[in-house]
């Protein structure tokens, strides 16, 4: 049965992205604003009683709309086989290997680093966003086969959110669309995130909706890259996961790994903290906690245990 979806979105996904992506602006975040104002118009009438039942019925059907086509479009396929079964090994992964990983991906940011640019106060910064997305999509048709045997419509389909001042103080730093089959992004993040959610988000419109195996396929696309950009900010995540994972068992590790940032790298690290600490709120909480349970309901970890790409970053490299 979940074949039978993915070959429904493998047929329609390249046309789907060409019908949106023409549109300048996000057109799914304009849906999502009417959407969000007809469901306020409806919940007001629940207050008349007289226009209480037809409210209701037109509510409910509108509902139930968006969740069959968001089902239909994209909520078969987080029931897809894991690409964890896909390689040779499956082994959880090691504390020892994980660190042997983080070293080696610090060595590789602080060469890669050198050579991007950056701004008057020394924090890495992008020089050409839509270099960077073509580079996505040209990568992306190099993916093991053994990985992915997905199509690559070669679209241009990623756009700013419409939403990114709200996006700043959600933590929330891309999503996609199934609605529109766009790739959202929050314009506002510090440039070190941005290439890789870019490259996150773009697996997603390749049909890889869990979050992690979304984050593994946007590894594989931008760790051989020869854009710089996209490397810097591809190896610069994956250490940082690889220390997040290390840090549950050996902080001082971590510690030390990051003492061995080097100066650059020290600087992008203050600009992000920096940026994070200056929009974290109540709305940082709230849509941390719904996050988690829309992760969990869809056969996924949630938003605290992120192992699932160290188990496919190692047993890859392995």
């Amino acid at each position: 049965m979940i074949s039978l979806f993915e070959a429904f979105f493998e047929l329609q996904k390249a046309p789907h992205q060409t019908l949106f992506s023409r549109i300048p602006f996000s057109m799914g975040d304009l849906i999502y604003i009417i959407s969000g104002i007809f469901l306020l118009y409806y919940l007001i009438r629940l207050l008349n009683k007289r226009s209480r039942n037809g409210a209701m019925i037109r509510l409910l059907v509108l509902i139930n709309i968006f969740y069959f086509t968001y089902q239909i479009f994209w909520g078969m396929l987080y029931f897809q086989t894991p690409i964890i079964k896909k390689l040779s090994r499956q082994e959880a992964p090691e504390l020892n290997r994980a660190k042997i990983a983080a070293l080696h991906y610090l060595e590789k940011c602080k060469i890669t680093r050198q050579l991007v640019k950056e701004n008057q106060h020394g924090v890495f910064v992008i020089t050409d966003l839509k270099s960077i997305r073509q580079e996505i999509l040209h990568q992306q048709t190099r993916l093991p086969t053994y990985i992915s045997d997905k199509k690559v419509p070669q679209i241009s389909a990623i756009k700013p959110s419409l939403f990114k001042s709200v996006m700043s103080f959600t933590g929330i730093l891309g999503y996609y669309n199934p609605f529109t089959a766009e790739a959202q992004y929050n314009a506002e993040l510090p440039s070190t995130f941005i290439p890789f959610t870019t490259a996150h988000e773009s697996s997603h419109q390749l049909g890889f909706a869990r979050e992690q195996e979304a984050n593994f396929v946007g590894y594989l696309t931008g760790i051989d890259s020869g854009n710089m950009d996209l490397r810097y900010s591809t190896e610069y995540f994956t250490l940082k996961s690889l220390l997040r994972f290390i840090s549950v068992h050996d902080p001082d590790f971590v510690k030390s790994a990051l003492d061995h940032y080097s100066p650059a790298m020290k600087r992008d690290r203050a600009y992000e903290k920096a940026f994070i600490l200056s929009h974290q709120g109540w709305l940082d909480d709230f849509f941390g906690f719904t996050n988690n349970l829309f992760l969990k309901s869809n056969q996924q970890e949630g938003s605290v245990t992120y192992s699932y790409f160290i188990d496919l970053l190692l047993n890859y490299e392995k």
